[in-house]
């Protein structure tokens, strides 16, 4: 228990007001806690986020799409303040805001069991999407907004040496996350051989002469595998993965940013799915 400060004799400070708290500096609130633009705070409030704090200016706070959706969000919790444009360049930094930002409570991640039953539960041919050491919020963030387009069930992330959800991840996924579950696993080795014993087949992409992606049946339940920016998949991965394709490259260009090539492997799946 901590204990209670002495009481302060009635001598001191006699005729002075308390001192008051300082204020936190607008610009000084970590990046990774802040989300920011009209369309991604919006996903945020009707997905009842958790939010601790929401700027805003006096257009959206009287604005018929958001103001309900800010008093349930105060009433929740969460501390709704009026900012200027002025405010809100301070606070992200310069970003484009939109007149609206927020701050984020950390993202509650899924656990793999109930991720794989909620994607067998929804299509007789799940896709779920592993990355392997993706490291750029960027990236991660345009995974997720494109597995979440194409229909992709979920997504797993390791716990280490890889980028988790923030809120730069949220912002570049443009709402994606509010309705898009995704795990974080103690051992991606261990979660892809739960996958396997779940029905999924596993895909790794790697570069390099495999099989490419157009030549290889991939329907029924499946994993796509994505390696990191640098180095691709580990070994470890690349062993346990069913099967390696690649994306046949024409041009001069060696090779493909990793959201890129998520998304053109996603595609192909999708398609030869049809309408299922």
């Amino acid at each position: 228990m901590t204990p209670r400060p002495p009481s302060r004799r009635p001598s001191e400070n006699r005729g002075q007001s308390a001192p008051s708290r300082p204020r936190r500096p607008a610009g000084d609130i970590p990046e990774d806690d802040l989300i920011y633009g009209r369309h991604t705070v919006l996903a945020a409030l009707e997905n009842r986020r958790s939010l601790n704090r929401i700027w805003a200016i006096s257009q959206l706070r009287s604005d018929t799409r958001f103001q309900p959706l800010l008093q349930e969000a105060k009433a929740r919790g969460a501390i709704i303040d009026g900012a200027s444009h002025q405010r809100l360049d301070q606070i992200t930094r310069g970003a484009n805001h939109q007149g609206i930002a927020a701050q984020v409570t950390p993202y509650r991640y899924w656990d793999l069991e109930t991720l794989i039953a909620r994607a067998q539960s929804a299509t007789s041919q799940p896709v779920l999407v592993a990355v392997d050491g993706v490291t750029d919020p960027h990236n991660l963030g345009a995974i997720v907004r494109t597995a979440e387009a194409m229909g992709t069930q979920g997504l797993i992330l390791p716990q280490r040496r890889a980028v988790g959800v923030n809120a730069t991840v949220m912002k570049v996924a443009a709402g994606a996350l509010e309705t898009f579950p995704v795990a974080r696993v103690v051992n991606l080795n261990r979660a892809l051989t739960e996958l396997k014993s779940a029905g999924f087949w596993v895909y790794g992409t790697a570069a390099g002469e495999y099989p490419p992606l157009h030549t290889v049946n991939l329907t029924g339940a499946a994993v796509l595998v994505a390696g990191s920016e640098g180095e691709g998949l580990s070994r470890g991965i690349a062993q346990n993965c069913d099967l390696l394709v690649s994306i046949p490259l024409r041009g001069a260009t060696p090779s493909l940013n990793v959201s890129v090539a998520t998304g053109m492997a996603l595609y192909e799946l999708f398609r030869q799915r049809g309408a299922d």
